[in-house]
C-alpha cells in the first residue's frame, strides 16, 4: 500500500445564521476553509485535496480548530480514486478542479 495516496477531505456543514454573531462566525469559517484550500462542491459542501492520510488528519485537526461553537459540521475523507468516481446526475460540477485519478501530483 502506498503511504502517499492522495486523499480528499470533504466537509459538510449547516451553521446557524439568524443572529449577527452567527453570521460572522459562518463568514469567518467559510473564509478560513477557502484560505486553507477548500473549494465548493455545492452550497455548504466543500472539498480539499490532501497528499496522503497524514495530511488529511492534519486538515481534520485544523477544521476542529476553525469550527464555530454552534451548528453541525461533518467531515468525510476518501481516496482520490473514490472522489473521481462521483456521478453527477443533474447539473455540472461547480469547480474547475480536475477530478480524475489519472493526474500527477508533484511535491
Amino acid at each position: 500500500m502506498n503511504s502517499y495516496r492522495a486523499m480528499r477531505t470533504i466537509v459538510f456543514f449547516d451553521l446557524p445564521v439568524e443572529k449577527a454573531k452567527q453570521r460572522r462566525a459562518y463568514a469567518s469559517f467559510l473564509k478560513s476553509i477557502k484560505k486553507y484550500g477548500f473549494f465548493m462542491l455545492q452550497e455548504s459542501v466543500y472539498a480539499k485535496l490532501d497528499l496522503d492520510q497524514r495530511a488529511a488528519n492534519s486538515t481534520l485537526n485544523v477544521l476542529k480548530q476553525l469550527a464555530p461553537k454552534e451548528g453541525s459540521i461533518a467531515v468525510l475523507t476518501i481516496t482520490e480514486k473514490q472522489f473521481a468516481g462521483i456521478n453527477f446526475i443533474l447539473g455540472e460540477p461547480q469547480t474547475d478542479v480536475e477530478t480524475s485519478d489519472k493526474r500527477t501530483i508533484e511535491i
